[in-house]
């Protein structure tokens, strides 16, 4: 059974660099709008073509509620922050229970 739980703290960890790397990708692309980039610039296409599926949901369910701010990677930090303090910790401690570590 100790296999299954390491291979649970495996995925775990996992997820959990992901995550923290989409964070900060999420805040790269926030920061990069404020200065409205050249849109052919690859690094901004990337950005874009990265980030804007999982914010363009976001979007059109909060609207223009707050004028010209756009919260929607606010919104999508706090949820990654939650599932990085829940979700990972959660499959950790199982992963442990599991007899994996």
């Amino acid at each position: 059974m100790f296999v299954f739980g390491d291979l649970i703290i495996v995925i775990a960890t996992i997820l959990n660099i992901l995550l923290g790397i989409y964070k900060w990708i999420i805040i790269i692309a926030a920061l990069i709008s404020w200065v409205r980039p050249d849109p052919y610039n690859p690094i901004v296409r990337f950005l874009y073509l990265v980030t804007d599926p999982v914010l363009r949901p976001i979007r059109r369910l909060i609207g223009h509620s707050l004028g010209p701010i756009d919260i929607s990677p606010l919104i999508v930090i706090i949820v990654i922050i939650f599932v990085q303090n829940f979700l990972i910790k959660t499959l950790m401690k199982i992963g442990l229970q599991f007899g994996g570590g």
